[in-house]
């Protein structure tokens, strides 16, 4: 059977990882995901040593987000940190079909931690105009899972006991645009930890999606500059 041109670009770039990873060393990661298999994205990765993933891993909780919500545009030159401090420069370059939805990327990871640390003239090489986002590298989709649960909860600033319905609905809402419900049984775990069933948080679904169509979110409840748990 001939491989598609989404399974050909894939492999392509699979390779292309492992020429850059050995050319540019081990202080350098180069991941690639292949989005139609979100739980066990990772099928090719080299230097994985920087942030402990291996092939068959699951996309991070950034990961998640992008897919519920592609961007227009790659990421490029942003700032990222691993679960053991190190100072990370990243970029992710999309694979996209004919209609420019994507199916994959191309992410590099570049250990610049050291180079923090030495004189001010690195500074200039290394660049001050960077954004910042927050990614994770989670190793399985349970912990990207509990890691989005807790920043939803956390970002309420109360004990689950004591939440409002206003406050629970938040919560989905931050979960639902962060991709959260793409990831099986999300649903049931969300309403274990909030004490809810699974229809209720089914019925905030539907109306946070009503909501969004009719334009009417309220943004300032969405929580996308929320503070990672440490």
């Amino acid at each position: 059977m001939k491989p598609t041109e989404k399974e050909y670009l894939l492999n392509f770039v699979a390779r292309l990882s492992d020429a850059l990873g050995q050319t540019l060393g081990k202080f350098c990661e180069i991941v690639v995901h292949d989005f139609s298999c979100p739980e066990n994205s990772i099928i090719a990765i080299s230097n994985g040593s920087l942030t402990g993933r291996k092939v068959g891993d699951t996309l991070d909780a950034l990961g998640f987000q992008l897919l519920k919500n592609h961007p227009a545009s790659d990421l490029l030159n942003y700032s990222a940190k691993t679960k053991e401090g190190r100072e990370l420069r990243s970029s992710s370059i999309f694979l996209r079909d004919e209609k420019g939805q994507i199916f994959g990327a191309l992410c590099v990871n570049v250990d610049v931690s050291g180079l923090r640390k030495v004189h001010e003239w690195i500074q200039e090489a290394l660049g001050t105009d960077t954004s910042t986002i927050d990614e994770r590298f989670e190793h399985s989709i349970e912990e990207v899972l509990e890691n989005l649960i807790q920043n939803a909860i956390a970002s309420v600033g109360k004990q689950t006991s004591e939440m409002t319905r206003e406050d629970k609905v938040a919560i989905v809402a931050y979960l639902e645009a962060k991709g959260a419900f793409l990831i099986r049984y999300s649903v049931e775990r969300v309403a274990e930890l909030l004490g809810m069933t699974k229809y209720t948080i089914y019925n905030y679904l539907d109306e946070i999606r009503k909501n969004q169509e009719k334009g009417d979110i309220e943004t300032a409840r969405t929580f996308e500059n929320i503070e990672p748990r440490p």
